[in-house]
């Protein structure tokens, strides 16, 4: 955690600010709601997007934010607290963040209804207050998210997945919405510039490298809060495994598909696969790639003068790779 209070430390008062004020935009007449929404404030994650905003925003502008910016960090926050709810309800998933879910909680049937609440409540944010520019960018991210998701599942279906296609949804799926944040903090601060499509590639750059970075974690050895083998199990293609695929003998190929499409429940199967991706490199091109990624956002990041805000978003793009969970 010391890491992300060093990423924090020159936009602490801003983030400060941006708690009450999401408190405040999450607020409804109905007893329930206040009573879930609650509930999700006071168990919020570490805030990655909401520090992209105003990291971006004081770097562009040496220190200054205005009213869009948090605005900006509000809408994203709310559209990613609502894509979160309806994946627990679309995996079944009873845990979030250690704690339990809302659908586990108060059912699938409310979940969805809160999810389209705070979907709802962004929407409105930007439309209330002319910020047509930043729905524009937080649209799109929306939209391109589902495809990114529905690409997955109709591959997953057939196990076909190829390089290309897989950086494509995780391009979407993933990488959008930190784009997103980043173009968000630009365009609220300086909209129409340059900067504003500068910022979107070097946060898809951090999404593209944060992906890749969560689907090494399937092959690891320790409890991270996603269990180990979780995406075998759930037939997702991930870097590593496509790499082996692409790079196996026809023999081998063979057992791995069978493995994932057929033998995805049986533990001891599913670690053999886990070994066999390890032995054959998968894990070692998943991360050089992911260093690619990484070290084309710092080429862009390097284009800005010096800034404790530059420094703490290259400290970002570090941690992004670097971190345990």
């Amino acid at each position: 955690m010391k890491t992300v209070a060093k990423i924090k430390a020159p936009i602490e008062h801003e983030m400060e600010i941006f708690e009450k004020k999401f408190s405040l935009f999450m607020s409804s007449r109905v007893a329930l709601l206040n009573k879930i929404t609650h509930f999700i404030v006071n168990r919020k994650g570490k805030q990655m997007r909401p520090m992209f905003v105003f990291l971006v925003a004081k770097m562009l502008t040496k220190g200054e934010v205005n009213d869009r910016t948090y605005r900006g960090a509000a809408v994203i926050e709310l559209i990613h607290t609502a894509t979160l709810v309806h994946d627990d309800v679309v995996d079944d998933s009873n845990r979030r963040r250690g704690f339990f879910s809302i659908n586990a909680l108060w059912k699938n049937k409310i979940a969805v209804l809160v999810g389209d609440f705070l979907l709802s409540k962004g929407l409105l944010l930007s439309i209330d207050n002319n910020d047509f520019d930043l729905l524009k960018i937080i649209s799109v991210a929306v939209r391109e998210m589902s495809e990114g998701e529905l690409l997955q599942i109709e591959k997953s279906r057939k196990l076909d997945i190829t390089e290309d296609v897989y950086y494509e949804i995780i391009r979407q799926k993933t990488a959008t919405l930190i784009a997103a944040c980043c173009s968000l903090g630009a365009a609220a601060v300086q909209p129409e510039s340059e900067h504003v499509e500068s910022m979107r590639k070097f946060g898809e750059l951090i999404g593209m490298a944060f992906q890749i970075k969560d689907d090494l974690f399937d092959y690891g050895e320790d409890k991270i809060g996603k269990p180990i083998g979780i995406d075998i199990k759930e037939q997702k293609m991930t870097l590593p495994l496509i790499y082996v695929l692409n790079n196996a003998s026809q023999k081998d190929k063979k057992w791995l598909i069978n493995s994932v499409k057929n033998h995805n429940k049986d533990k001891q199967r599913v670690q053999e696969v886990i070994s066999f991706v390890k032995a054959s490199g998968g894990l070692d091109y998943a991360i050089l790639q992911m260093k690619k990624y990484q070290a084309e956002a710092s080429s862009i990041l390097d284009t800005y003068p010096e800034s404790e805000y530059k420094l703490s978003l290259q400290t970002l793009i570090d941690y992004v790779i670097e971190r345990e969970k």
